[in-house]
C-alpha cells in the first residue's frame, strides 16, 4: 500500500502557493481601483479527541472596493471520520474511518453586480483510497455570454491537455451538481466539477496532480480578466437588488446542498472558514 504522506505534503505546498498567487492577483486589482484592501489571515487548529495534531488551516479574507468579500482558505487535516459519516466517504467505513485531506477553497462576492461571483476549490484526500477533486464555477448575477464563454474556454483548454473526455464530462458534472432543486434553477453558468480521480499508483497521482494544477492555473489566468472587464461598469439600484436576491439563492445552495460545507462541519473544521462562502449581504423577497 502506497504511503501517501509525501504526496499530501506536495499537494499542500501547491495549494498554498496557488493561494499566494491568487491573493496577490486580487490585491493588485484592488490597487488598480484605488483601494488599499488586503487579505487578513487567521490560522486555526482542528480538534479531535485522541489526536495530538489533527492539522488545521489558514483562512484568508479581504473586503475591498472591487471584492466586496473574498475568502481563500487552505487546510490540511487528518484523523477519523465520525461514526455514520465515514460510510458516506469514498474508501472509508466505520471500521476504517481514517482520512487525510488537503486543499484550497475560494469564493468571491463582488461589489459590482456586473462582475461575476466565483467559486473554486481543488483538493487531495486519502482514506483506504486516494483521489483528487475540485473545479470552478462562475456565478454572475447579470450573465454576459462573452464572460461565460471565456471562463469555459479556459477550463476546456485545461482539460484538453490531459484527457479529451474531461471537459464534457466535468462540465456536465458541474451542471448537475450546482443546481438548486427546490428553486428549479442552476446557481450560475457552470464550469467544471470533478471528484474521485483515483490514484491507484504513483504514476496516476502524478497525472491527476498535474491536471489539478492546471485547473488552478486556468482559474488564476481567466478570472482576473473577467473582473477587470466589468469592475468599472455603472449599475442601477435595480441591478444591485438583482445581485442581492441572487446571493440568497447562492446561500441556499451552500447551506442545503453543498458537500464541501457538510464535509467541513462533519470533520471539525473551522466554522468561520467553512461559512466564508456566504455572501456579506443578501435579500429574500
Amino acid at each position: 500500500m502506497t504511503d501517501w504522506t509525501p504526496y499530501t505534503a506536495r499537494a499542500k505546498d501547491w495549494f498554498e502557493a496557488l493561494r499566494d498567487d491568487i491573493c496577490a492577483a486580487f490585491e493588485a486589482i484592488e490597487r488598480e481601483a484605488g483601494s488599499d484592501a488586503a487579505f487578513e489571515y487567521t490560522a486555526w487548529q482542528r480538534q479531535e479527541e485522541g489526536q495530538a495534531d489533527p492539522g488545521g488551516g489558514t483562512r484568508g479574507v479581504m473586503k475591498g472596493r472591487v471584492f466586496e468579500k473574498v475568502g481563500v482558505n487552505v487546510s490540511t487535516v487528518h484523523g477519523n471520520f465520525a461514526p455514520g459519516f465515514a460510510a458516506t466517504i469514498n474508501g472509508a467505513s466505520e471500521a476504517d474511518p481514517g482520512f487525510t485531506a488537503t486543499g484550497i477553497s475560494l469564493v468571491a462576492h463582488m461589489a459590482n453586480p456586473h462582475v461575476p461571483a466565483v467559486h473554486m476549490n481543488t483538493r487531495f484526500l486519502t482514506t483506504s483510497k486516494a483521489w483528487f477533486g475540485g473545479g470552478a464555477d462562475l456565478n454572475p448575477p447579470i450573465p454576459y455570454e462573452e464572460d461565460t464563454e471565456q471562463f469555459h474556454a479556459a477550463f476546456r483548454a485545461a482539460c484538453a491537455g490531459h484527457n479529451p473526455t474531461y471537459y464534457d464530462q466535468f462540465k456536465k458534472w458541474a451542471d448537475d451538481y450546482f443546481y438548486i432543486p427546490h428553486r428549479g434553477v442552476h446557481r450560475g453558468v457552470g464550469g467544471i466539477f470533478y471528484d474521485h480521480l483515483e490514484c491507484t499508483d504513483e504514476a496516476a497521482w502524478e497525472r491527476h496532480f498535474a491536471f489539478t494544477q492546471d485547473v488552478g492555473r486556468a482559474f488564476l489566468d481567466v478570472f482576473p480578466k473577467l473582473v477587470r472587464r466589468r469592475m468599472g461598469a455603472a449599475f442601477t439600484p435595480d441591478e444591485k437588488r438583482q445581485q442581492l436576491e441572487w446571493r440568497g439563492r447562492y446561500a441556499e445552495f451552500n447551506l442545503v446542498y453543498d458537500r464541501g460545507t457538510l464535509f467541513g462541519l462533519k470533520t471539525g473544521g473551522n466554522i468561520d472558514a467553512i461559512l466564508m462562502s456566504l455572501p456579506p449581504e443578501a435579500v429574500w423577497s
